[in-house]
């Protein structure tokens, strides 16, 4: 584990002074000990108008339907009342609108606070003439940032070097976010590994978003593949046998480049300048002449998006965004195949041969044999955990353990996901089109989380195909 060094902890001035001290302060902050009790999600939806699909979402109009819920991000001036059971409402680069629910201690009161909260989110924009998608790409605007501001604009400029798809990750895609407590201290390991080893069959079995900017992709979770497709060190899954999660996340936060320092201006910054060059005084160019603090490196790791990000607790973000009020299913699968040791382990067991599959889940979701084998397994096993309960975690609502049995029964084991169905919307979009910019057959892996600076001779990384 690392440690600080003690000129840095005696100052106590907030300011960093070395990679130790930095490192340190990651390993301490991103991981917090204790008991699993309580759970939160983040649902992410893209909005449109029914009637005009293709025309982007109109700022002044959202302000006006959101009101008093309007995020500052939208109107500097608003306070973003919460919604009536306590979620915050926030607005992505791309017009997306998010309900960030607070913790809660069990499954139950969850679904319940936020299933009401979604509903009068909806019912403010309907009375404007929004709605959500029921996908969780959008399957016909292009890519465009809605959102003037100096982080999404920096963002914007360091995806756009890589390609085309990271300006669609961040302005035209939707996923459920489910954040769980890391557990305790001799647990965390295995709570990590199990969270990224659960990721390749959560993947298949959620994914909805075949379509994007009017063409078929190829792939079933065309969200989860702009992500893979960008630069590995900020968005790649981290080796999941690793003891101290903790220490090899602070040194990947450390090595991965800065996307933008918040200051005045642009926020932009040299490309390929990492956190570490920063802490130790290797560059000396506007506002990264100052030494950096807690709060820079704060928000250094909020610019990073692997498929599992700590922040105390562990945010889930692999999972595509999901039609009406069927969000709650992976959260419930989820808190379900994490909800004791014994599960835990059987769960390790079943993903073992599939832990690495990202690639194939994002592409053929359930239609890999190997990946829809898993789910089989998996689903009945979390339904069974779920209806015995016998812990608010796992206390689910009746209505929604028959649809978690429905989904098993009519989706999961028979191979298919939510990306297999048809929409409206995708009707008239010719099912041999394909994107004018493939997505990339494989997947950057190796046996460590690669250098994102672009560098060949400093990336170890290398494309596989269908690793399993």
């Amino acid at each position: 584990m690392v440690t600080a060094d003690d000129e840095s902890v005696a100052r106590g001035d907030g300011r960093l002074r070395s990679r130790a001290a930095a490192e340190a302060y990651v390993a301490s902050v991103c991981f917090k000990h204790g008991p699993p009790a309580l759970v939160g999600v983040e649902i992410e939806w893209m909005l449109h108008h029914p009637d005009r699909p293709g025309e982007p979402v109109d700022l002044d109009l959202l302000r006006a339907a959101l009101g008093a819920h309007t995020p500052p991000a939208l109107n500097p001036s608003s306070h973003g009342r919460p919604l009536p059971a306590g979620g915050i409402v926030t607005v992505e680069p791309g017009g997306q609108i998010e309900i960030s629910s607070p913790p809660s201690d069990g499954l139950f009161p969850l679904v319940g606070d936020v299933t009401a909260d979604a509903a009068h989110l909806h019912h403010l924009l309907a009375r404007h003439g929004l709605a959500p998608h029921d996908r969780a790409a959008d399957p016909v605007r292009p890519a465009q940032r809605l959102l003037d501001l100096p982080r999404y604009a920096a963002m914007e400029s360091v995806f756009d070097r890589v390609g085309p798809h990271g300006r669609s990750g961040m302005c035209s895609t939707a996923a459920v976010q489910v954040c769980l407590d890391a557990g305790p201290a001799d647990r965390i390991a295995q709570r990590w590994a199990v969270l990224h080893e659960l990721g390749p069959v959560l993947v298949a079995a959620f994914a909805n978003s075949p379509v994007q900017h009017g063409r078929r992709t190829g792939w079933k979770s065309s969200r989860q593949a702009c992500w893979l497709s960008l630069d590995p060190g900020r968005t790649a899954p981290p080796p999941v046998t690793d003891p101290d999660p903790a220490a090899t996340w602070a040194r990947r936060v450390l090595d991965t480049p800065l996307l933008c320092v918040r200051g005045t201006g642009t926020w932009a910054v040299p490309s390929g300048v990492t956190f570490a060059d920063w802490v130790s005084g290797r560059v000396a160019e506007g506002v990264l002449e100052r030494p950096p603090t807690e709060a820079d490196l704060d928000y250094h790791i909020s610019t990073l998006f692997p498929p599992v990000r700590p922040h105390g607790h562990l945010e889930v973000r692999y999972v595509d965004g999901q039609p009406g009020d069927d969000w709650a299913l992976p959260t419930a699968v989820l808190l379900a195949l994490t909800s004791s040791d014994a599960v835990v382990d059987r769960v390790r067991e079943i993903c073992a041969p599939v832990r690495d599959a990202w690639v194939p889940a994002a592409r053929d979701a359930l239609a890999d044999p190997a990946l829809g084998a898993a789910a089989a397994a998996l689903f009945p096993l979390a339904h069974d955990v779920l209806s015995a309960g016998g812990h608010p975690l796992v206390d689910a609502p009746g209505p929604l353990l028959s649809r978690l049995r429905e989904v098993t029964e009519h989706r999961v084991l028979r191979g298919r996901c939510p990306a297999d169905d048809i929409y409206p919307l995708e009707n008239t979009i010719d099912g041999a089109a394909t994107t004018a910019v493939p997505f990339p057959p494989g997947l950057y892996l190796g046996d460590v989380p690669p250098d994102a600076s672009g560098d060949p001779a400093r990336n170890p990384a290398r494309i596989q195909e269908g690793v399993r």
